[in-house]
């Protein structure tokens, strides 16, 4: 009787999985080899079965903390590992290095920083804190992944360098977002665990910096209904999503930014949050058909384009008004 022989790298992907799943995290499958290219079945091929029954369900609806479905997918192939951040309690700091050409952005240019984990200890300076020690991975890159424990009742969202973002070369990741977990193998290399360190609460001074701010008051009086704005703001929302689902396989990226652009004036205005409009805007991107089945769209190209959408729509905000009965 012959034994089954899992190769190496297969097993080793799948141990690492599997150290995820005991932390209580959810991880799905990428393709080998790659850092963006979940190994997960399309909106075109969803066969409608299982968690996709009633409707095609996401890498972020997918990811699994069940050792025995991560057991069975570890053992065809070596997928590199990636973590669901939102749905396994998690926010990560991902801090860069600098790629050739990189000019850092005023007020940095003169501060004596080299990198993404630079600029974190120079904010957690000026914080008045300092960095705890956490579960952080080295990347390939020779950035630094941190490790922490979201915040509950707290809706973060992933952000993108100075974009809303904590700084130069620093990206986080949240609800809509994942990370490369340790174990998984690029052409650039590795990602290595440097600090088994259970993850910390995220620090105070990091979920100020990363908790939306409230839209800047508009100066023009507003005489607003509540009730009247929420089904008026909640309109929008369904319009605009209605909108951006029909795109299909169109052009997506031109969709995703007039949506944007179309409800950045509401955020401008006050009349619904920044972390609404993103969430609603990642959740419904997430679900269109790809384009491009093996370069998906990215939580740091959507974002990117949304921030694109918002800064010019902060020009021209809308603030809704009710007079004599319907909303302007």
């Amino acid at each position: 009787m012959t034994t089954h022989q899992v190769p190496s790298a297969v097993g080793q992907l799948r141990d690492w999985a599997l150290l995820a799943v005991d932390r209580g995290w959810k991880v799905f499958p990428l393709r080998p080899g790659t850092k963006r290219n979940p190994a997960l079945h399309g909106r075109k091929a969803c066969p409608g079965t299982g968690i996709c029954a009633d409707e095609h369900q996401g890498w972020e609806q997918r990811a699994t903390s069940d050792p025995t479905k991560v057991e069975g997918c570890w053992s065809y192939a070596a997928f590199n590992v990636a973590i669901a951040t939102g749905p396994s309690g998690l926010l990560v700091v991902d801090c860069d290095r600098p790629k050739p050409g990189w000019t850092w952005p005023e007020g940095w240019n003169s501060t004596g920083v080299t990198s993404g984990r630079d600029v974190l200890e120079v904010l957690a300076e000026r914080a008045g804190a300092s960095m705890p020690t956490t579960w952080t991975v080295a990347t390939p890159s020779g950035g630094m992944h941190f490790y922490f424990r979201a915040p509950e009742g707290v809706r973060l969202r992933n952000t993108t360098g100075e974009n809303g973002g904590l700084g130069p070369l620093i990206d986080t990741r949240a609800g809509g977002g994942y990370v490369v977990a340790p174990g998984s193998i690029t052409a650039e290399g590795a990602y290595e665990l440097i600090d088994d360190a259970d993850p910390v609460d995220l620090p105070g001074w990091l979920v100020q910096a990363l908790t939306p701010k409230p839209a800047a008051a508009n100066s023009a009086p507003r005489e607003i209904a509540s009730a009247r704005m929420s089904r008026y703001v909640s309109a929008a929302l369904r319009n605009e999503r209605e909108r951006l689902e029909a795109t299909g396989t169109g052009p997506q990226n031109r969709a995703l930014f007039t949506a944007a652009l179309a409800l950045g004036r509401l955020v401008a205005g006050g009349a619904v949050t920044d972390a609404t409009v993103r969430e609603m805007l990642h959740h419904t991107m997430s679900r269109l058909p790809l384009t491009r089945p093996d370069e998906p769209w990215t939580t740091e190209q959507i974002d990117a384009t949304i921030t694109s959408a918002f800064r010019i729509a902060a020009r021209n905000p809308r603030t809704l008004r009710v007079r004599g009965g319907d909303a302007a």
